[in-house]
């Protein structure tokens, strides 16, 4: 089980000594933004490999330490390297090496929290790694050199969470009409039609997977992608339901139409990626 200290964090140690993983459960003046801050140090050297598929987390990775090698829907080439940077939403998976000497503070924020707290169109993020200076300037230079040089993980965790939260104060709040649709989207498993949303806030299509562009990354439609591949790989993990009751019951046309999507958002066939859990 995971060590909890004093301060909320939890320590996980899944890399069999190789690597040091830190979470932290954000606090109250975090929660509406951010799901999560993680701690990450590697402890010897090897090949670290790792693939995420399509999610809803945008990333702040403050590395102190080796570049990752990251490739987004394909292995990571020679010049594919990324230190400090801010990622957008991307429809596919990501895959992620290192080799020993990573270390580094990762905030996760919701899309909605990232706008806010990055001040830009999302779409700047979408499908690409975008440097810590071109997304906070010499904020962002300043913040790196005071997590480098804190003494351990709770007082970067501090330090982060404060510059984070005041970041948030200045911010301005999320349009209502894009919050309250993202919110439909997110409760209804990505199953409601966007025509519907469309029609409920008063705007046109085009209007709306313009001003979702402008604050989430993707339009619409990509994101109930996202959320009903998400709610599909979940209830796979849950029971023992087959494959066409799954994808009826998360809106698929059929079972073929949830494998495609699956290989398009995870890079594996459903079966291939329940069996990992």
């Amino acid at each position: 089980m995971p060590a909890e200290s004093e301060d909320g964090s939890r320590h996980e140690n899944p890399g069999l000594d190789r690597f040091e993983m830190v979470r932290r459960a954000p606090g109250p003046r975090l929660r509406c933004a951010v799901t999560d801050i993680c701690g990450y140090r590697e402890t010897m050297p090897g090949h670290f490999r790792n693939v995420e598929y399509a999610s809803l987390t945008v990333p702040l990775v403050i590395s102190f330490a080796e570049p990752f090698a990251i490739g987004l829907g394909k292995n990571p080439g020679d010049n594919d390297r990324f230190a400090s940077f801010a990622a957008g939403l991307f429809a596919g998976p990501v895959v992620i090496e290192s080799f020993g000497g990573a270390c580094c503070v990762q905030v996760n924020f919701t899309p909605l929290g990232a706008r806010r707290f990055f001040g830009l169109p999302m779409s700047e993020l979408t499908d690409r790694m975008v440097g810590l200076d071109d997304v906070l300037g010499l904020e962002g230079i300043a913040l790196r050199e005071r997590l480098g040089n804190a003494h351990d993980w709770s007082a970067r965790f501090a330090i982060v969470e404060a510059f984070v939260a005041a970041r948030l104060t200045e911010a301005r709040e999320t349009q209502s009409e894009i919050a309250w649709a993202y919110e439909r989207i997110i409760v209804s498993g990505g199953r409601i039609r966007v025509s519907s949303l469309a029609d409920r806030i008063g705007w046109s299509r085009k209007h709306l997977a313009g001003k979702f562009s402008n604050a989430i990354g993707v339009g619409p439609k990509t994101l109930s992608r996202i959320v009903r591949f998400n709610r599909a790989l979940g209830l796979s993990r849950q029971d023992q339901s087959d494959w066409a009751d799954i994808a009826a019951d998360c809106g698929y046309a059929d079972q073929a139409h949830l494998v495609r999507e699956f290989r398009d958002l995870a890079g594996e066939t459903p079966t291939t990626l329940a069996a990992q859990a």
